[in-house]
């Protein structure tokens, strides 16, 4: 049986897509192109060519609920969404709470179950908490290994990045990264990037929160690393900004729907981002952001026009 994470392989390489120059198969459509192509925006991950769909899943608060809670049913139907939609990357972490156990048992519920990229963290101090944590994560997510573990915000790296890469060494772990979501940990981000042989970082990044732009988005096309977009719409903030407002009619020109696809597709079209992690409780959000991965995304001068549109509204 074809799994998911084969059929992605396969579709990033079908004869349809061989066509499509490698730029526009790996960063979508360009606004003010041709007609655009109608399968989902693929991302490669630079240390091992793996192409991953450019949206995914994160679960900050949304996925932490008791046991008993009735909103268990809303968060199938919210998993449900994503998979249907062709989503595969969920991202967690133990400081979320009930967030792991939640998205393990729920996705254990769906038939098939889905075939996901399990992205997670390690928040600990010291290598066999460290080791113990990895293996708590394994089990709430109810996989037999991890695809990315990443050290949250950056605790402890030096000796939890070592326990990732003898993981990776003994096939136990495909990727490792570290993570941040507070600008004042940029300059140490920047130097463990600088110092060490990452796969993923993840970081904060939208349009309104852009100082990822000046150094740590360079730095990870510069070095091949694999980027993660967490907080893309700034915890729910920048719709407070635009509320009661109508997109602008050049919106269209690079199929933008919404303005949660607006906020996506200004990340999803910065050359270094691989993939973007929206969280939701809700399918109608869940349907809205997974759109977003599909048709053109605004080039360079459209990318301006959107940021000088938001910083007058």
């Amino acid at each position: 049986m074809t799994n998911r994470r084969d059929l992605i392989k396969l579709l990033a390489a079908a004869p349809l897509l061989s066509a499509i120059p490698r730029e526009v198969m790996a960063l979508g459509e360009l606004s003010g192109g041709a007609k655009p192509v109608s399968k989902p925006i693929l991302r490669k991950i630079p240390t091992s060519g793996e192409m991953i769909p450019s949206v995914g899943m994160g679960s900050y608060q949304t996925f932490n609920i008791s046991n008993s809670s009735p909103q268990k049913e809303n968060l199938l139907k919210v998993l449900q969404a994503f998979f249907e939609a062709g989503g595969q990357l969920i991202d967690s972490s133990p400081m979320y709470g009930r967030s792991e156990s939640v998205i393990g048992e729920l996705v254990s519920q769906i038939a098939p179950k889905p075939d996901f990229f399990a992205a997670s963290k390690v928040w600990t101090y010291g290598k066999q908490a460290g080791i113990d944590a990895i293996g708590e994560t394994e089990r709430r997510m109810r996989v037999t290994a991890m695809d990315l573990m990443q050290v949250h915000n950056l605790r402890d790296w030096e000796i939890q990045l070592k326990t990732l890469y003898q993981m990776k060494d003994e096939g136990k772990l495909r990727y490792a990264g570290i993570t941040t979501s507070f600008l004042g940990q940029y300059q140490e981000f920047e130097d463990v990037m600088r110092a060490e042989k990452l796969d993923f970082v993840q970081l904060n990044y939208n349009i309104k929160v852009r100082e990822a732009e000046k150094r740590l988005l360079p730095l990870a096309q510069d070095k091949g690393i694999a980027v993660i977009v967490n907080m893309p719409y700034e915890k729910g903030r920048l719709f407070k900004f635009v509320k009661g407002k109508s997109l602008p009619e050049w919106s269209k020109e690079f199929d933008c729907e919404s303005w949660g696809q607006f906020f996506l597709k200004f990340i999803l079209s910065h050359p270094a981002v691989t993939c973007a992690i929206p969280a939701t409780s809700k399918v109608r959000h869940m349907k809205d952001n997974m759109q977003a991965m599909h048709g053109r995304l605004p080039d360079q001068k459209m990318r301006q026009k959107m940021l000088t549109y938001f910083e007058n509204i």
